[in-house]
């Protein structure tokens, strides 16, 4: 299958549902090492997402994942606004005007959404964050397509990836966000960001299968 207006906008559905479902989780994560808001705040964010999706009626992919960022980047509190709102922007202007899109094009809007994490946030891997899932699902998704796979092959491995990179988190010492303050006592916790970016590749999993 193509990635398109239709499959994209059941991608934010379904991603607001699983984070709405896990809110409580994730604001256990996140009270650990954080704030306790993550769960509130990415509830509040993709439902907003939503919402900028209905009123705009976006008639490409591309335009869908712009109108979410802009949802998100509106309500979200904390720095998952910022960071994940960027990277639905980035990605959706990644995809451009195209009606639909096939695995590679896809895989190369989820790296420019990486990138724009790791540019606006100043993490890598190992730093204990939302990259921790998100580069090992987009090394994941684009392997993938690199051999010819679907969209539904690539997102089902990327998915697999970002729950692997959330469990990688347990062991690591933050060192960057809110919970780089706790030093040492940042190690035992998943975290948060980690947390709800793999719902959210599940979401896009579960939507292309």
């Amino acid at each position: 299958m193509a990635f398109d207006t239709e499959t994209a906008t059941a991608w934010i559905t379904a991603a607001e549902a699983a984070v709405k479902t896990d809110e409580a989780r994730l604001t256990g994560l996140d009270a650990a090492i954080g704030d306790g808001d993550h769960g509130a705040n990415m509830v509040r964010g993709l439902a907003a997402g939503l919402t900028n999706i209905a009123e705009r009626g976006p008639t490409t992919p591309g335009d869908v994942l712009v109108a979410a960022g802009r949802g998100i980047v509106a309500k979200t509190g904390g720095a998952a606004g910022p960071l994940y709102g960027s990277a639905f922007r980035r990605a959706g202007k990644a995809l451009g005007d195209a009606s639909s899109v096939e695995a590679a094009e896809l895989g190369a809007a989820l790296e420019a959404a990486l990138t724009a994490i790791k540019e606006l946030g100043g993490a890598d891997e190992g730093d204990k964050t939302m990259i921790d899932a998100l580069a090992p699902a987009v090394a994941a998704f684009q392997a993938v397509a690199a051999d010819g796979g679907p969209i539904a092959a690539a997102a089902a491995a990327a998915a697999d990836a970002a729950e692997q990179g959330l469990a990688a988190t347990v062991p690591l010492q933050a060192r960057k966000g809110r919970a780089s303050y706790l030093g040492a006592r940042s190690i035992g916790h998943e975290d948060p960001g980690a947390a709800s970016t793999a719902l959210i590749l599940r979401a896009l999993a579960e939507v292309t299968a």
